[in-house]
């Protein structure tokens, strides 16, 4: 499946996922949350966390799944509004465990 995308990730980015997530932060210390978790997430290669768009990118090994991401970020107790792996749209739904 090509895609002929002018976006289409570099020779070296095989095997990793770009996670992007809307999240609702209203300080310094609730984009500080998010970023301590991430820090921590066994599999992120790097993250960006941006107060002043509401959103957490990351990009993350090919084992780490997306739903682990958003679980994550959720247990700081911020409201993930909307998500998405690989440019593709996804729930925010955090399955109950």
């Amino acid at each position: 499946m090509a895609d002929a995308g002018a976006s289409a990730p570099a020779p070296d980015a095989v095997g990793e996922h770009n996670y992007v997530f809307n999240v609702s932060m209203s300080c310094g210390g609730c984009s500080g949350a998010v970023e301590r978790v991430l820090k921590k997430l066994e599999g992120v290669k790097s993250y960006e966390v941006s107060l002043d768009t509401q959103t957490a990118k990351v990009v993350a090994d090919d084992s780490l799944p997306y739903e682990k991401v958003l679980k994550t970020i959720a247990k700081t107790g911020k409201k993930v509004n909307s998500g998405e792996a690989d440019g593709i749209a996804q729930s925010v739904e955090v399955p109950a465990e």
